[in-house]
């Protein structure tokens, strides 16, 4: 098999036949389309899978790789996903993003989340203009303080870009559970629109607190980390899936991120992948049956087992 740096759309669209995905992978197909759910303060339906780029879209540029994240791009879209995550800090991410969604014409199917991570007011305007440059874009749908750095100054700047119609919405991002306490404060202070966190089968801690108050709120989730920089796999190598869980997931993947998809507080969750297989297969998890209440116990359970 070639590797995955080299695949095109029609690689993808070709394994997405052989799986018995590819009639999903057409919007207007009639076949069942993905979950979504409403952000709160707006109503908006968001699909529940998204696509982080975290490292993975942090590529040099060649035609090779720009034409694989193309690839993972198209999928995502086309199966009815838009919720592109990236940061500054992520290196190249933001534009290879931008070049991927401006080659294909498709900026406005997709939902483009970014983040500010500097100090000072003057540095903030300028990280979000440059990545405004970046993604080939005037507007930014989601802006988030990326891991509540200098929250009070960013988050002022990026209410005044929403009065300029420059951000659709705002934002606070975390991926430790310590700073779980740090977000449910600042949740409260600043009433952002949307929050970031991890939580996944092996990071729980945002049930007990923070996922109830987002509810409360009416603040959307996003979550990062569902795989926990792929820990989660390296748990369960060599095992099957449980019968019990076939009824709602192909794959373990599938399995992890149903968890995450079936709590009702949570918006969309956004794994990161720079394979295209991995992401028909993520994108998977945004149809389909979803684990019962009593089911996401019982997944609980097996994962503490193991």
């Amino acid at each position: 098999m070639r590797s995955t740096a080299s695949w095109t759309r029609r690689d993808a669209l070709r394994l997405a036949a052989a799986l018995g995905l590819a009639p999903a992978l057409s919007r207007a197909s009639g076949e069942e389309s993905m979950r979504t759910r409403a952000i709160p303060s707006s109503g908006e339906a968001l699909p529940v899978i998204g696509l982080g780029t975290y490292e993975v879209f942090d590529v040099a540029g060649s035609e090779e790789q720009l034409e694989n994240c193309r690839t993972i791009v198209d999928l995502l879209l086309d199966r009815g996903g838009s919720l592109i995550d990236s940061s500054p800090m992520y290196n190249r991410s933001e534009g290879v993003v931008g070049t991927v969604l401006a080659a294909g014409g498709r900026r406005e199917e997709a939902f483009l989340a970014t983040k500010v991570w500097t100090d000072g007011e003057a540095a903030g305007r300028r990280q979000m203009q440059q990545s405004c440059e970046r993604m080939h874009t005037d507007v930014i749908d989601l802006m988030q303080v990326h891991n509540l750095r200098d929250l009070d100054t960013h988050f002022a700047t990026i209410r005044d870009w929403q009065a300029d119609a420059r951000i659709r919405y705002s934002g606070l991002t975390h991926y430790r559970a310590a700073a779980l306490d740090d977000m449910a404060t600042a949740m409260r202070r600043y009433r952002p629109q949307f929050i970031q966190i991890n939580y996944s089968l092996g990071e729980r801690e945002a049930d007990t607190r923070v996922l109830p108050l987002a509810r409360d709120l009416g603040i959307a989730v996003l979550i990062n980390r569902p795989y926990m920089a792929g820990r989660l796999f390296a748990r369960v190598r060599g095992r099957p899936l449980p019968d019990w869980a076939t009824g709602f997931a192909n794959s373990w993947g599938q399995f992890f991120l149903k968890y995450i998809v079936a709590h009702d507080a949570v918006t969309c969750v956004i794994p990161a992948t720079g394979d295209p297989r991995h992401m028909l297969d993520n994108l998977g998890a945004g149809s389909g049956p979803l684990p019962d209440t009593a089911t996401r116990a019982r997944m609980v359970r097996f994962f503490d087992a193991l």
